[in-house]
């Protein structure tokens, strides 16, 4: 089953970019959010499993409550992506980790990859390096 993947980022180049990597990887984008209100709708909308999100978007630093409130209310596994990695550095109830950015190619690939084991009951893989996992 291919995983359906939310993008929450503000910045048009990197959101398309995300969008081209996964589809490259075989999943499913159910959309681009520059939002949290456009992330909501797609949230609903895209039945998504996973979320890469932002924590500063166009409505400002909103990111952060965004993702606990997917991983919360909706049900999505839920990854930050940020230059900020600080402002997540002791967890958001709710959500998985944190990516730094800028990454890779691979680095998204793994993350990707190591959320949906774990979001789909596989055994837990080696975290991989870049990814910060909330305890």
């Amino acid at each position: 089953m291919t995983a359906r993947i939310l993008i929450v980022e503000d910045e048009a180049l990197v959101a398309m970019e995300l969008r081209l990597v996964l589809e490259d990887l075989g999943y499913a984008v159910v959309g681009a959010a520059p939002d949290a209100r456009s992330a909501r709708a797609l949230a609903t909308l895209g039945k998504a499993e996973l979320a890469l999100v932002d924590i500063h978007l166009s409505d400002g630093p909103t990111g952060i409550g965004l993702g606990r409130e997917l991983g919360e209310e909706f049900g999505v596994t839920v990854i930050y992506m940020t230059a900020n990695p600080g402002m997540v550095s002791h967890g958001v109830p709710g959500t998985m980790g944190v990516l730094t950015k800028p990454t890779d190619e691979r680095a998204v690939r793994e993350a990707v990859e190591y959320a949906l084991t774990l979001r789909r009951g596989g055994p837990a893989p080696a975290v991989p390096d870049g990814l910060l996992v909330f305890g």
